[in-house]
């Protein structure tokens, strides 16, 4: 049974990174499918497909797993060192 928890700001990061995916595949500078993974990685706990795709990508690319774990893990400590900056600048106001 999967556990899902719902996070605004997970979902946020997720669904930019797997708009960025197609845009990486057509452009030599971006890693498109990194992207798409780190996309899939960050919603797996919101979402049943992703928790599916995350499957398929452990299955077929084991030793990629670590790699994009990572990359979750500063997507989601950036995007939290913008949140907290953003309502520092609000609160100021």
């Amino acid at each position: 049974m999967i556990e899902l928890r719902p996070c605004r700001r997970r979902k946020a990061v997720g669904f930019a990174s797997i708009a960025l995916g197609p845009v990486g595949l057509a452009l030599p500078v971006l890693p498109g499918f990194l992207f798409v993974a780190l996309g899939v990685f960050v919603l797996r706990d919101q979402y049943v497909w992703a928790h599916r795709g995350v499957g398929v990508i452990r299955a077929r690319w084991p030793a990629l797993i670590p790699a994009v774990e990572a990359r979750e893990q500063k997507a989601m400590d950036w995007t939290n060192r913008q949140v907290t900056r953003v309502r520092g600048i609000l609160r100021r106001r």
